[in-house]
């Protein structure tokens, strides 16, 4: 028999008279296409307010209006004030409250749908951290949208909703990529090594290559350079060769052997499996299905 998962939910709710709560209740076209609303408002709190969750299927994200707040996940305590935001998953223990001395007025969301749990393993793949929104109205003016779009709703509610939340997802995924914006200015050596693998990718680059070439240790490049790009050098190598190995399956008749050396690799075998693992197909099924 499958253990039934038990649920927590409580909470003090001591807010204000115009403060904003919305249970919503998605279409099934939304459970089936888009990410969607579950629940979303704006509180003005004060002490003594908390609100404690687990095993809930939803995700959140609140965005701190002004006053002072706290969040404990993860067995961390963080402090939360204006500007800040934080995107946790419900189904992990969470609790949230109000300074005792300072109101807490903030703007959140329950969400789910699309592929919530893969954007959110995404946005803590190096850890989970509180984003800091203090010059950007971007976080703040779009769930202040999506609340309004559910109060006025109507038959363009929903997909303009999963648009919005979409759109906050991509935000906070890019803000944590980046860093601030002058924490994230591109250094010359990483720029320099994506351009020559752009470049030459057919040629046997690696770490040791660059560490020789530029002066700095394989270690340091690599951690710079998935930090700044995203991906690793040897991935970012690979994707170089697959996209040159696409273009010459689309508008050559060159056999795949010869593709596979004209793209840098040197084992054909190797060059299908790569292939077939980012594509989903073969190289000959790839051309035929380019060519109709």
């Amino acid at each position: 028999m499958k253990k039934q998962i038990q649920l927590l939910e409580r909470g003090i709710h001591t807010w204000s008279a115009d403060s904003v709560r919305l249970i919503l209740t998605p279409s099934a076209t939304a459970k089936n296409l888009y990410f969607y609303t579950q629940e979303t408002g704006y509180f003005k709190t004060s002490y003594p307010y908390f609100s404690e969750r687990q095993n809930l299927d939803s995700f959140l994200i609140v965005y701190t209006v002004s006053g002072k707040g706290y969040l404990e996940y993860e067995g961390q305590t963080y402090t939360l004030t204006k500007g800040q935001c934080f995107y946790i998953n419900c189904q992990e223990h969470h609790l949230y409250r109000t300074d005792k001395k300072e109101d807490w007025e903030f703007l959140w969301i329950h969400f789910n749908g699309g592929n919530a749990l893969g954007y959110y393993k995404e946005y803590v793949r190096n850890g989970f951290h509180i984003a800091d929104c203090q010059d950007d109205d971007y976080i703040e003016n779009t769930i202040r949208e999506v609340l309004s779009r559910h109060q006025k709703k109507d038959s363009t509610t929903e997909p303009v909703v999963s648009h919005l939340i979409d759109g906050l997802l991509t935000k906070l995924l890019v803000q944590n990529s980046a860093g601030s914006s002058d924490d994230f200015i591109l250094p010359d050596f990483i720029r320099e090594i994506a351009r020559e693998i752009d470049k030459d990718f057919r040629n046997q680059l690696s770490l040791s290559y660059f560490e020789e070439n530029y002066h700095r240790s394989r270690f340091h490049i690599a951690k710079e350079f998935k930090k700044y790009m995203g991906i690793t050098v040897n991935e970012y190598l690979i994707n170089a060769r697959i996209s040159y190995a696409k273009e010459l399956l689309k508008y050559t008749d060159m056999p795949v052997g010869e593709i596979a050396f004209a793209s840098g690799m040197n084992n054909v075998t190797h060059f299908i499996n790569l292939f077939k693992s980012r594509e989903e197909i073969t190289p000959l099924a790839y051309r035929k299905a380019w060519r109709g």
